[in-house]
């Protein structure tokens, strides 16, 4: 608390977003923590930077909302677009978590490279994936080839999508009707995506277990898919009638918004704090190694 400053007499509008403020200043210290962590111990380029590219998002997510806070009958574009570099950041989040994973299998698909010791696994699809794949499939090349492609189609779906809000936006042009269209677009794709990541976690748990698959997995599927559902289930009651707004200078889908962030603010300083355990520097420093030598003395 600041010295000087009664919480009592502020009105909710400040108190909110010194929350937020405060949100925000924690999920950046956590995050750069960590990131000076990997840089000072900086042995893995390739798997470090994607660690960067995908702990800074929760940053990102926290900074966005709390610019949605402070002004939240600002420009609508100006959101939309804001929103969108948000959006596309969690596409390149996906690609490059990906891309880890394939790092610690040793897995190449551009060079066909697949360990023997994963070839010929079964995968068991489940509903609804079962009506149009088979239900077993073998691992091998193609199939871990269509996994990606599962993941990259939301890499791309994305973006695009978020181009054609901003050009909509613009020109005036954003019925209802479309806002709905593109968010059962991105839900479906959102879906695959996810479907294709626990699948891919699945076949491989035992080879990918000693870098914290569950943990790393969690981050993402957390940041992206849940903050995206939970979206999905504001827009929803709003549309109910369930959320309402009580205040004459703000409509209901302010108070939507303004819901949205402050649940993502506070989020966001939740899985920072988690990530610290998830992308921890112990795998670069030599601290495991020392760890497993000693546990085996």
């Amino acid at each position: 608390m600041i010295p000087g400053m009664d919480l009592t007499a502020m009105d909710p509008e400040t108190l909110t977003l010194l929350g937020a403020a405060f949100c925000v200043m924690l999920s950046m210290h956590f995050t750069v923590q960590l990131i000076t962590q990997h840089l000072f111990y900086w042995k893995n380029p390739k798997e470090q930077k994607a660690i960067m590219i995908i702990v800074l998002m929760a940053p990102i997510y926290a900074i966005v909302s709390f610019v949605g806070l402070l002004d939240i009958q600002g420009s609508k574009v100006f959101f939309t677009f804001l929103e969108s570099v948000k959006e596309c950041y969690e596409a390149l989040v996906i690609a490059k978590f990906m891309a880890l994973m394939y790092s610690y299998l040793n897995i190449s698909l551009s060079q066909n490279i697949v360990p023997d010791g994963i070839k010929g696994r079964e995968i068991h699809h489940s509903f609804p994936v079962s009506l149009f794949m088979p239900r077993k499939v073998r691992v091998e090349h193609n199939t871990l080839r269509a996994l990606k492609y599962w993941t990259w189609q939301f890499v791309v779906v994305r973006p695009v999508c978020s181009v054609l809000m901003i050009l909509l936006e613009l020109v005036g042009i954003y019925p209802a009707w479309l806002d709905w269209t593109i968010t059962m677009i991105l839900n479906i794709s959102v879906s695959m995506a996810l479907y294709a990541l626990v699948l891919f976690y699945h076949i491989f748990a035992k080879e990918l277990a000693p870098h914290k698959p569950l943990a790393k997995f969690m981050c993402v599927k957390g940041i992206v898919f849940f903050c995206f559902w939970q979206g999905v289930v504001l827009k929803v009651l709003t549309a109910l009638g369930i959320i309402k707004s009580k205040h004459f200078w703000l409509d209901v889908e302010h108070i939507q918004e303004a819901i949205q962030n402050a649940l993502v603010l506070v989020e966001m300083v939740l899985f920072s704090v988690f990530q610290q355990y998830a992308y921890h520097v112990a795998p670069y420093s030599g601290a495991d190694r020392a760890k497993f030598e000693k546990k085996n003395e």
